[in-house]
């Protein structure tokens, strides 16, 4: 995959616009985040649209992008900003405006028809920072 074509899935993830994940993922797609795991486009799906898209304005920047046949892997900063507050999300209780950063290195294997078939996420650091600013690394989050 080249990297044009990495960044428009990252646009348009950008937009939560999930027909993205039918146009870049296989459809057993296998993901390991932390703790949590899931395989298949629904499970994306349903990661995203029921447990961060309702809670969070998530936004992804890549610093950095390297590929070769059959894989890319990039340093991922995402930016999670609480919409609302809410006594359940999947950080835990949020006021509307606390934010939640995540850094850290994601590897995509790719397959022959050029879509995502397991995508492994590690982590450097995520920080909780409430509305009165106070920042804490929490590790990782599931």
């Amino acid at each position: 995959m080249d990297e044009t074509h990495f960044r428009d899935y990252i646009r348009r993830f950008n937009e939560e616009d999930d027909t993205t994940f039918d146009d870049y993922l296989a459809a057993d797609v296998h993901v390991k985040n932390g703790t949590l795991e899931f395989t298949g486009i629904d499970g994306m799906k349903h990661h995203y649209r029921e447990l961060i898209w309702p809670d969070y304005v998530e936004r992804l920047t890549v610093p950095r992008f390297v590929s070769d046949e059959g894989r890319a892997a990039i340093q991922m900063n995402t930016l999670f900003t609480a919409r609302h507050d809410a006594d359940e999300s999947l950080f835990g209780p949020v006021k509307k405006g606390e934010t939640f950063e995540f850094d850290g290195v994601i590897m995509y294997e790719i397959d022959k028809n050029d879509r995502f078939s397991d995508i492994l996420v590690a982590y450097n650091s995520f920080v909780h920072t409430d509305t009165a600013g106070n920042s804490r690394d929490l590790g990782i989050p599931h």
